[in-house]
């Protein structure tokens, strides 16, 4: 179905979005927001998920006439997006709880605000697919994005699903161990999303002397 260079952006897509949404350590937020009625989680994981799908849509569609009504170029989003990974990352890696991942306010249901966004869709997300868009050159890509958006919020929907029993299972320090190695994975991410636009302005530079 999809080239190799395609399969490769789903692997980078795909990572990229999940390091960054993080649905187990979305899991104990889950089951707090909703333990006044856990008889309807069902419905608020269901409602949560569609909500985060359609905003990353939202966003995916309209990238390019973001980047072109501002201005924006390529590398500099990629150098920006991959500043604000990386010191994600690092933050993680140094503290217990990640600052936007911070408890929200309790709302009678909570399934679009705040589990839909910010928790699932948040300001990460949102900036991963603006990033990723920008570096889908073709249909193709675009395609593969389209499949990684959707493998996450269905990958992130059954962790939701299965949250109370995930919390159970894995418990404290299971929830320190799984955030400290996305913390990892996602300052990686944003080093490597860096290293592309400084290569990128390098390149410009570079035939632009010659010519």
């Amino acid at each position: 179905m999809f080239s190799s260079a395609e399969a490769k952006f789903v692997v980078l897509a795909f990572s990229s979005l999940f390091s960054v949404i993080n649905p187990i350590e979305a899991a104990p937020f889950f089951v707090s927001l909703t333990a006044g009625a856990p008889q309807d989680r069902r419905k608020m994981a269901v409602r949560a998920s569609a909500a985060a799908a359609v905003i990353l849509a939202i966003f995916a569609l309209t990238g390019s006439a973001i980047f072109s009504a501002f201005g924006i170029t390529l590398p500099a989003f990629q150098i920006a997006g991959g500043i604000l990974f990386t010191s994600m990352g690092l933050r993680t890696l140094g503290e217990d709880d990640r600052p936007e991942r911070a408890t929200p306010l309790m709302t009678r249901d909570p399934s679009i605000v705040p589990l839909g966004m910010p928790l699932i869709a948040g300001p990460g997300a949102i900036s991963t697919v603006m990033v990723l868009v920008g570096q889908a050159r073709d249909a193709g890509h675009r395609a593969a994005l389209a499949v990684a958006i959707a493998a996450n919020i269905l990958l992130t929907l059954l962790i939701l699903l299965a949250a109370p029993r995930l919390v159970a299972l894995i418990g404290e320090t299971g929830q320190k161990i799984v955030s400290k190695i996305m913390g990892l994975i996602t300052a990686v991410i944003g080093v490597q999303f860096i290293l592309n636009g400084v290569e990128t302005v390098a390149l410009a530079i570079l035939r632009a002397a010659r010519g």
